[in-house]
């Protein structure tokens, strides 16, 4: 019987699952939720997990800025979000990942996201003038 229960539990998963917009987002749906939630992880440079990474997010109007921190295993979890898109963005030893813009959130849905840390390019120097 529970074997049964948890093949209907994946069937479920693997059909109700839908890819956003191409990203590396995936929404899950479930029932009877009043808030949505983002699951993920954080990947460095090297794409190994990136332990203890800061997840910044915001509604994608700006307002409602927050932060949560991710695992030992770069894996992190943002709980009660009401419906609405959201910016989320990750940092970790001075690297940062581009924010993921947008991301929608519904009622009894989570989304998992997977934030890839990128180093930034070199800023050129400024030329500055010396006055005697």
């Amino acid at each position: 019987m529970r074997r049964i229960m948890a093949s209907a539990v994946m069937l479920f998963a693997i059909s109700s699952t839908a890819v956003w917009a191409g990203q590396n987002v995936v929404v899950k749906h479930g029932k009877g939720a009043s808030t949505g939630m983002i699951t993920g992880v954080v990947l460095g440079p090297d794409d190994k997990p990136a332990p203890h990474a800061a997840i910044s997010y915001q509604s994608s109007s700006g307002s409602m800025p927050h932060a949560v921190h991710a695992d030992a295993h770069g894996r992190f979890t943002i709980l009660k979000l009401q419906t609405d898109n959201y910016d989320v963005r990750a940092s970790a030893n001075g690297i940062f990942s581009e924010w993921e813009k947008n991301l929608p959130v519904q009622n009894g849905h989570t989304s998992e996201l997977t934030l890839r840390l990128i180093y930034a390019r070199e800023m050129p120097k400024s030329k500055s003038t010396k006055k005697n």
